[in-house]
């Protein structure tokens, strides 16, 4: 069917509302990617400012996902990180107006929203036009519970945000998560923290809520917020672009050429994220402990890539970007050294690859513990909050040989792990699995001539 018999046919028209950023964006994209490789009559107007479309109009997509725009009403991204509070405010209050206008031009009627949850006004609009809302959460489960008990206790207690420090317990929260509340409420603004607690105590305005997440990655969570919520809860899986992995390029990236020519599960592979990343003096023990390690690793440090590439010799590739998801499945890579953001952890398990954990900020440090205590497929390099302590280069060296060596005892069991979880990854997307069933009962709820 093409795009012009699209508009013609009784389809299910979905709106897509992402929150304006590259963790949220991308996994929302490849959420609508799942919905479109799974109902062929299904319509997706994907919603992004110009800025964004200039970012990702030219990316590859199905034929039935569209692009259309709101005006750029919120700062522009390079200041993004300068003034964050700003910009997360600005999301929160002067998106939702043009957002209305673009619903009021569309020619097809709305069968749902799908929208990020820090898009607070997602369910407002919908519920205003008698839209079914699914709301989509792009960090785990486990950190969703984390933020949704802590707004309870906010709530009953009477207490304020900024008096997180002296809070002892919250109930239905182990110690470690609200230490773990602590540190994400001390590295964060006020300002943000109140607006993101008002995005999740709106979540039961909605009528579906969506994971990026494995109901068995995440079972105890999964089981307490579908007792706490009633609407359907459904981890659809991981959003990330596994459909794309058979896909052949025209150019052979010269990054696959040398991970072609490198032994088999010998490299480690290094990203700390996008949008934060260490100090200058971190990052330069780290390319000293790399070099004193002798292992061979492919880095991928963006703004930084110039200057760590001179450093960093022979063992040592380093690009300012690459295809993620491909570098992981590739056979010479034997260990991932994250930020934990949750993409990227995502696209690890389905790799199964191991990680080294190096929590920065946010719902990272969560992450880290959940893949070192709960999963066991990984090692911890640093702790969040002493994230200001340095980690020198000979600790560096010395944790990289032991990770990298993968005939000792302690790395045959982390991989043994990984490789378990991976498994658990591709019987829930396969056809009759868990995360396909809730993709399946997702469309068919939201299809025109069903109930909601």
């Amino acid at each position: 069917m093409d795009s012009t018999n699209i508009r013609t046919t009784r389809v299910c028209h979905v709106v897509a509302m992402p929150f304006p950023g590259r963790g949220h964006i991308n996994p929302m994209m490849n959420l609508c990617k799942l919905l479109a490789s799974r109902k062929k009559d299904i319509l997706i107007t994907f919603v992004v400012t110009e800025e964004w479309l200039g970012y990702i109009g030219s990316d590859p997509k199905p034929h039935n996902i569209l692009f259309e725009t709101i005006p750029n009403v919120i700062p522009p991204e390079r200041l993004k990180a300068a003034n964050f509070p700003g910009f997360y405010d600005a999301v929160m209050t002067k998106m939702e107006a043009p957002f209305e206008q673009l619903l009021d031009r569309l020619e097809l009627p709305v069968a749902a929203i799908i929208g990020d949850i820090e898009v607070r006004w997602s369910t407002g609009v919908g519920n205003r036009r008698n839209i079914p809302v699914a709301l989509f959460w792009t960090m785990s489960a486990s950190v969703f519970s984390m933020f949704h008990h802590f707004d309870l206790h906010i709530k009953q207690s009477h207490a304020k945000i900024d008096l997180i420090e002296q809070v002892e317990s919250i109930a239905g929260m182990s110690s470690s998560n609200v230490e773990e509340l602590r540190i994400i409420f001390h590295r964060d603004d006020p300002r943000v923290l109140e607006l993101a607690l008002d995005c999740i105590s709106r979540v039961p305005q909605a009528q579906y809520l969506l994971f990026t997440s494995v109901n068995e990655f995440e079972p105890q969570a999964f089981d307490s917020l579908r007792a706490i919520y009633n609407f359907p809860v459904y981890p659809i899986g991981p959003a990330i672009p596994y459909l794309e992995l058979g896909e052949s390029s025209c150019e052979t990236k010269s990054y696959l050429q040398w991970l072609d020519s490198q032994q088999t599960g010998s490299v480690l592979y290094i990203s700390l994220g996008s949008f934060l990343s260490a100090s200058n003096t971190q990052m330069d023990e780290i390319v000293a402990g790399l070099q004193i390690s002798g292992v061979r690793y492919l880095w991928v440090a963006r703004g930084e890539a110039s200057r760590l590439k001179d450093r960093c010799g022979d063992m040592g590739l380093v690009v300012p970007w690459c295809d993620q998801l491909k570098v992981l499945c590739h056979p010479s890579v034997g260990g991932f050294w994250t930020h934990c953001g949750w993409n990227s952890i995502l696209e690890a398990v389905f790799a199964g690859v191991p990680m080294l954990t190096f929590p920065l900020f946010l719902d990272q440090d969560t992450n880290s513990r959940q893949i070192v205590e709960d999963w066991g497929n990984g090692w911890r390099v640093n702790d969040a909050v002493k994230a200001e302590k340095l980690v020198t280069k000979e600790n560096i060296a010395e944790l990289v040989r032991r990770f990298m060596g993968a005939e000792s005892d302690e790395g045959k069991q982390i991989r043994r792990k990984a490789k378990l979880l991976q498994d658990k990854c591709v019987v829930a997307i396969s056809e009759g699995g868990s995360s396909a069933a809730n993709l399946d009962a997702f469309i068919s709820s939201i299809s025109p001539g069903k109930g909601h």
